[in-house]
């Protein structure tokens, strides 16, 4: 960052300048200090003829001013699709910090009940200052509450990389909420601005060319509900390499568009898209091969990737056009902040099967690019085969380099299309997410998956599957469970049932390495096998072995317990008529997670370049 730039300048004269590319055309300022840098940002743009500046003293006058010009405004666009509602136009508004801050209200609360779209931008004391009796420093967090439609509080910007496409992403999502483009209930919201000293230009500034963005920044587009019958939120003119990314809760569309297009399908396991024959095996290793991904110009999103980094980045390379389906007036999943366009829906042409050459899943697309995928994916998935085959078993669960792996494969293989599995965050649904599908040559015969990837936590687990079981029950329907030791213990409270409660069958599967094997894959595992010390700390705050006896615990529950020692007898007990709650206890060794998912990692990396 240049010295006569101070991140805080830069950081509001991007702000300000997207603002003018997203139709804002009125701003209304109100003096102070703490929002200096704003003043600067809009004086320039004012300068330069690309908004309209409005200066007032009294905060509250500045509000209703605000209020009135949105209120008077012609409409920013209409939206796609006959009879389309217009988009309304925003208004910002913009403060210090302080009590100049909650003198906004009035005017917030009338345009939260009159759904007029104003963008409140208010300065703020950086968070070393809050709560230190700092002057004109209060909470101005969740100030309005709920009179505004969306609400956020941005850290002070220090310079760091990529912190003006953070900033703007946000600002992006605040706009299209007070636009009510996700909803189409348009009203106030409120973007809290840190910012710390120097809080002006130490020199003149460069006027900034008219559309500038920061570097990686990408503008993302809301494309509001399609309102007729000729709407088409369509994707871009030539998307023949494209690829489907199927994240959780995506349901069975995701998996026809790709089909219906020509597309590969990364499908992750509680999307609801898994299996035919786009769908890529162990995708999250897949996607290392620079070989098969350079050729990548498109991602449609449908649902929320959770499960892989390597998804993630895709998703934010600067070549690849994002275009996120995402139904509902929710927020949308973007974790990349790079998306190109948000829709809803897609028309329904883009997923109606069309005569094509090819077979099944060929749609209209490139076929030598669904081609190469198609064989990566088979390459991948002889790997995974490989690793996790009985005869890879010879030494037992507690020899095998893939153990866990295997213990998700033999769960998986035993279930059909009628049965839900309900798999446990952390390393479980990884496991499933590579070896689902190996044993189910047809489609049609996956169980489906359920897994709280909301927040991806470890807690309530049991508890959410008794709940699974006992509604898919009312549907003649079978549960189990596939769950760590953390994930188990953690909700073991869950087991419990007072003797008036209704029973319901259960076998809960417990994958036991006697601890967090997850964090042996992230970094943390990097520095446990870097020295002696660092693996003593590793295994007490990361690993967290508890030795505990799960055969007590569930005796003292009056829970049913059974101890398997190897995929043969594992697939036998959870074949076998049960009744009540059962837990089938599995143990594998922890020692080499970290190298074991590194290998087989490069071995399907190694396969995958073979077979290009």
């Amino acid at each position: 960052m240049s010295a006569a730039v101070p991140p805080s300048v830069a950081a509001a004269r991007a702000l300000v300048g997207d603002l003018v590319l997203r139709g804002v055309r009125d701003v209304v300022l109100a003096p102070g200090s703490r929002s200096a840098p704003l003043a600067y940002a809009l004086a320039e743009a004012s300068d330069a003829g690309r908004l309209t500046l409005h200066v007032r003293v009294d905060e509250r006058s500045a509000g209703f001013l605000a209020l009135g010009l949105a209120l008077g405004g012609e409409p920013l666009a209409t939206g796609p699709g006959d009879g389309a509602a217009p988009v309304p136009r925003p208004v910002a508004v913009v403060t210090t910090s302080g009590t100049a801050v909650a003198n906004l209200h009035p005017a917030v609360l009338e345009a939260h009940h009159a759904g007029v779209p104003l963008v409140l931008l208010t300065a703020d004391r950086p968070h070393e200052l809050r709560g230190t009796g700092a002057s004109q420093t209060t909470d101005q967090v969740g100030i309005f509450g709920t009179a505004v439609r969306y609400a956020v509080d941005v850290p002070a910007p220090d310079g760091r990389a990529g912190e003006l496409r953070d900033l703007l992403a946000t600002t992006g999502r605040a706009l299209a909420a007070a636009q009510g483009l996700r909803d189409g209930h348009p009203g106030p919201v409120h973007v809290n601005l840190a910012f710390r000293d120097p809080l002006h230009p130490a020199a003149a500034l460069e006027p900034l060319p008219e559309g500038t963005s920061p570097e990686g920044y990408r503008r993302t587009t809301v494309v509001p509900p399609a309102a007729g019958p000729g709407a088409d939120p369509a994707l871009d003119g030539d998307p023949a390499r494209t690829l489907v990314v199927a994240g959780d809760g995506a349901g069975p569309g995701a998996r026809a568009l790709a089909e219906a297009q020509g597309w590969p399908l990364l499908a992750e396991p509680s999307s609801g898209s898994c299996g035919g024959p786009n769908a890529v095996a162990a995708y999250r290793s897949v996607l290392a091969v620079d070989e098969l991904t350079r050729d990548v110009e498109q991602v449609v999103v449908l649902g929320r990737p959770t499960l892989s980094p390597t998804v993630q980045r895709l998703l934010g390379r600067p070549d690849v056009t994002v275009t996120v389906v995402a139904p509902g007036g929710g927020p949308w999943p973007d974790a990349a902040r790079h998306a190109e366009r948000v829709v809803t829906s897609l028309a329904e042409r883009w997923s109606a099967p069309a005569p094509h050459e090819g077979g099944p899943g060929g749609g209209p697309g490139d076929g030598e690019f669904l081609a190469r995928w198609r064989a990566a994916g088979r390459a991948a998935a002889a790997v995974v085969d490989e690793a996790t085959a009985d005869d890879a078993l010879a030494d037992g669960l507690a020899g095998s380099p893939h153990a866990p792996l295997a213990v998700a494969r033999a769960v998986a293989s035993v279930l059909g299309p009628n049965d839900l599995l309900v798999v446990g965050s952390s390393n479980p649904v990884r496991d499933l997410d590579l070896v689902l599908g190996l044993d189910h040559p047809q489609a049609g015969d996956l169980p489906d998956v359920v897994a709280n990837r909301g927040l991806a936590g470890i807690d309530g687990t049991v508890s959410t599957a008794l709940g699974v079981a006992h509604s898919a029950a009312r549907l003649g329907r079978r549960t189990r469970a596939l769950v760590g030791d953390l994930t188990f213990l953690h909700d073991a409270g869950g087991l419990l049932r007072g003797p008036d409660e209704p029973a319901v069958d259960l076998e809960i599967v417990v994958v036991n390495d006697d601890g967090g094997s997850i964090f042996a894959t992230l970094e943390h595992g990097e520095l446990a096998a870097a020295s002696p010390a660092g693996a003593t700390t590793f295994e007490r705050v990361f690993g967290t072995p508890h030795g505990a006896n799960l055969a007590q615990l569930c005796a003292g529950y009056g829970v049913d317990h059974q101890l398997v020692g190897d995929v043969g007898s594992l697939r036998h007990a959870l074949q076998a008529p049960s009744r009540g709650v059962q837990v089938i206890e599995v143990r594998v060794p922890r020692a080499d997670r970290l190298a074991e998912t590194r290998g087989l990692a490069a071995q399907v990396a190694t396969a995958v370049r073979a077979a290009l």
